[in-house]
């Protein structure tokens, strides 16, 4: 028979790992104000794990992707839905995409009990079936395999769209922003267009001048060659944000001295168009450009 001592101990070793278990599940219904389900930090996935992005990285991921009501937002991988309720407090079309459907529920509740049930919607799903190709900004928190898995259709929306990932990188499409909040990372990406290739170009009331732009492209970097009527000049500074390209090209004039001119425009499919500004005084002028 155990002694009196040995049983004193038992009872409060199981009184203490009582204490711990009711203290673990009124933290979990504190944090999440729900008595259904309560997801912990490192639980598995089907691709990952979760761990929760903190909050104060979910907002500065939002404001890197400069996030307005006028935005459709989606969130891959949306756990327990804080990025989806953050961005569609800020007045956007959010939409999370979570395989787990008890999370799914969990954030539904959660996001009737923000107050933006409306806004925010969740799809029970996997992210590489469900179609997000009208975002405009999307969030993410994955590994870098997933990442890379996912950059081709990434690649393939519309120029100018918003991508930021907690974390992890997308390999050699180098980031366009980098932050740092409590010793974590978030990068940003925007969508480039895709100009590679050659352009001809006219710019008005400048006669029938020949301009050929041969483009060659990895992702926003870009590089190129510039002919005037056959001859080569000097294309410098050439920049691509989204559907924005600029460059300036130097061009040998007849008494040799260089103009300047100053090339901004818009990239749509197979056509540019834009303004010039010229140094030598002539203003500027409107150029157009298609791709052979």
């Amino acid at each position: 028979m155990p002694d009196l001592t040995s049983c004193f101990r038992l009872v409060v070793v199981l009184s203490a790992a009582l204490a711990f278990s009711l203290g673990s599940t009124a933290a979990g219904a504190a944090q999440y104000g729900d008595e259904k389900y309560r997801p912990h930090s490192g639980q598995e996935g089907k691709d990952v794990i979760w761990v929760p992005t903190p909050q104060a990285l979910v907002e500065r991921m939002l404001d890197m992707a400069k996030l307005t009501a006028k935005d459709i937002h989606y969130d891959l991988g949306s756990g327990d839905g804080r990025t989806v309720i953050a961005a569609a407090k800020r007045g956007a079309r959010a939409t999370g995409v979570e395989f787990n459907p008890d999370m799914v529920a969990l954030s539904e509740r959660s996001a009737a009990r923000e107050g933006v049930g409306g806004k925010a919607r969740f799809i029970n799903g996997d992210i590489f079936q469900v179609d997000f190709t009208d975002a405009t900004v999307v969030t993410l928190y994955l590994l870098p395999s997933l990442n890379l898995k996912l950059r081709p259709t990434l690649l393939r929306m519309k120029p100018g769209t918003r991508v930021v990932s907690h974390a992890f990188s997308m390999d050699d499409w180098r980031p366009d922003q980098t932050d740092n909040v409590e010793g974590r990372t978030a990068y940003l990406w925007i969508v480039p267009a895709a100009v590679e290739g050659t352009w001809r170009w006219e710019v008005a009331g400048n006669g029938p001048r020949s301009y050929e732009l041969a483009l060659r492209q990895q992702y926003q970097q870009v590089e190129g060659l510039v002919r005037l009527d056959g001859k080569l000049a000097q294309v410098r500074n050439l920049k691509l944000h989204g559907d924005t390209i600029s460059f300036t090209v130097n061009e040998l004039s007849g008494t040799n001295s260089t103009v300047r001119r100053d090339f901004t425009g818009r990239v749509t499919g197979n056509r540019m168009e834009g303004t010039v500004k010229l140094s030598n005084g002539a203003g500027e002028a409107k150029w157009t450009a298609s791709r052979d």
